[in-house]
């Protein structure tokens, strides 16, 4: 993507994770985490939910020996309580539900565990502050800067 077109690529712009079944995987992202392919080709699908220049690349795999497994995962902030609930019982329901809901307050905030195709974990959030945190940290930078 050229400048002229969209978001500048600078800072950290994806996430590499094996996967046996490209098509299987990406269901499973547009579902539960409201991503969808932004770009294929032999073997490699790009998943974004297109709010920041970041996509999650799936590799076709064989096999997936290391998954990402709690406490390593990928983390999706939701907009509410409710969605959070809705994908959790939906998830009950297709088998993929690890742990969760639960609600740690803030800056955790209400979360859940769920499992691609391949054994990777998908956290699902509400609440946990990120961009309160990191707009924070910018401004404390700044004036650190200023003196």
């Amino acid at each position: 993507m050229s400048e002229s077109a969209g978001a500048k690529d600078v800072g950290l712009t994806h996430v590499a994770l094996p996967a046996s079944n490209l098509e299987a995987s990406a269901a499973f992202y547009f579902k539960y985490a409201n991503m969808q392919v932004v770009h294929r080709r032999p073997e490699v699908i790009w998943l974004s939910d297109q709010t920041r220049p970041f996509v999650i690349v799936l590799l076709e795999s064989e096999d997936v020996p290391f998954p990402l497994m709690p406490f390593a995962h990928l983390g999706v902030a939701c907009e509410s309580r409710e969605e959070i609930d809705e994908l959790c019982a939906t998830a009950r329901d297709d088998g993929c539900l690890i742990a969760g809901p639960m609600d740690y307050g803030p800056p955790v905030g209400y979360w859940a565990f769920l499992r691609d195709p391949d054994g990777h974990t998908l956290e699902i959030s509400f609440g946990q502050e990120v961009g309160v945190t990191v707009d924070e940290s910018r401004e404390s930078i700044f004036e650190t800067r200023k003196r």
